[in-house]
């Protein structure tokens, strides 16, 4: 049992979930803290009916923490995170910076909760579109094995933080009056567009969101040989992400059978009733913790292929939620068993 808790990143957009979400969880610590970044010091964040001081993140702030749950920039997780672990601390950090490092655990509770227990004192949770997609695969994987995935993301403004969300608001408004609107995160406007690259040119024409899909997806699986093509877009909505998901697979799974498995699994919600209407939508889908299935169909073009549509709430599963699951799993002492 861990007896205390520190909260990196506290005043960032994940940040302020994850003390959200931490608030209402059953898992309780005797200690707290709230660290974040030398501009934030002075404020104060009300936990459980008490106010603390936030506190500048440096080696002095972490002396004494058992468990860090870390929402910071990749280059910042580089540098204090190897710090922390010297100090004693276990630390469940959601950027970038440690998800592939080989001796570094990458985490969805509902699919691979045995790996947090492989830690040397990091813990990843992965990449926001990663996280919903492989929710979605673990089910169809583990009844019929995932051979091929074809996922193209309809990604929200706010995956690319305050600026990202931004960017779309002060743009929409300035397309609306006609006015010009220089963003500030953005390469291009994002209001009534669409922008087809999400991360820095990577080889072989894909960018860095999407290969972090394909090697976070068979990290987590533990099966590299699953071959996968994704293609991430940035889209005018404000938040969730969703997206469109073709499934081939060694043992062939119908559409009836799909949501059977999909509703089965924990963490996933089933709205799919074409007829009436009935799919889910980012509108629908924003500040829950579930990943939303629907329009779920037999492949017309492959044998065994299954296609669904997917959408989450990327601040929320895809990053501050599933972070405080980690720190739930760890903090219960479930054992590190396969499921």
């Amino acid at each position: 049992m861990f007896k205390s808790l520190a909260v990196v990143g506290a005043t960032g957009a994940v940040g302020r979930i994850m003390c959200r979400l931490l608030e209402s969880s059953s898992e309780q610590f005797q200690e707290y803290r709230f660290l974040a970044s030398a501009r934030s010091v002075g404020r104060t964040i009300e936990f459980r009916g008490r106010n603390y001081p936030v506190l500048e993140l440096c080696p002095k702030n972490l002396q004494g923490i058992d468990l860090v749950v870390s929402s910071t920039p990749d280059d910042v997780a580089r540098d204090f995170i190897p710090k922390a672990v010297e100090l004693g601390c276990v630390v469940v950090d959601e950027s970038a910076a440690w998800r592939m490092d080989p001796n570094v655990p990458l985490v969805i509770p509902e699919v691979n909760p045995h790996a947090a227990f492989r830690h040397r004192g990091i813990i990843a949770s992965p990449n926001c579109s990663t996280t919903q997609m492989v929710v979605a695969l673990k089910p169809l994987h583990d009844f019929g094995r995932v051979r091929r995935v074809v996922v193209s993301t309809y990604q929200a403004a706010s995956g690319a933080g305050l600026g990202g969300t931004h960017d779309l608001i002060e743009g929409t408004k300035a397309a609306l009056e006609g006015r010009e609107y220089a963003c500030t995160t953005f390469a291009h406007p994002l209001a009534f567009n669409l922008i087809p690259q999400i991360g820095s040119p990577k080889q072989q024409g894909y960018t860095s969101e999407e290969l972090k899909m394909v090697f976070e997806t068979h990290k987590i699986l533990e099966d590299d040989s699953i071959r996968i093509c994704p293609t991430c877009v940035r889209v005018p909505v404000a938040n969730c992400h969703s997206e469109a998901v073709l499934v081939e697979t060694e043992r062939k799974i119908t559409a009836e059978k799909a949501r059977e498995l999909f509703a089965a699994f924990p963490g996933m919600v089933v709205v799919d009733d074409l007829n009436a209407k009935h799919y889910p939508m980012p509108k629908d889908c924003s500040e829950r913790d579930e990943v939303f299935v629907g329009r779920i169909r037999e492949d017309l073009s492959s044998p065994n292929g299954i296609t669904f549509w997917c959408v989450s709430d990327n601040l929320r599963k895809g990053a501050a939620t599933n972070a405080v699951q980690i720190v739930e799993l760890l903090q219960r002492g479930e054992p590190a068993v396969k499921r």
